[in-house]
């Protein structure tokens, strides 16, 4: 089982009225319904990190390093 970190947050009026809505329409936790959006969200801004990236390396901004060097450093 995950454990699981208390937050507080602010949210806007309007998102929060949404939320509650959806809470009761589903029916499901806010909880929930917050954790599965940034999941979401997460995996959006997981395909843009690797956009950024990727343009890094082509433009000369960035290196890589070989996996040989890694495994090395690692003792692997």
């Amino acid at each position: 089982m995950e454990k699981h970190t208390r937050l507080n947050i602010t949210l806007p009026e309007s998102l929060a009225n949404e939320l509650n809505q959806m809470a009761r329409e589903l029916p499901d936790k806010k909880s929930r319904i917050i954790t599965k959006a940034l999941e979401l969200y997460f995996d959006e801004l997981d395909g843009f990190i690797a956009e950024k990236r990727l343009a890094e390396l082509q433009n000369g901004k960035t290196t890589t390093i070989p996996a040989e060097e890694v495994w090395a450093e690692l003792g692997l």
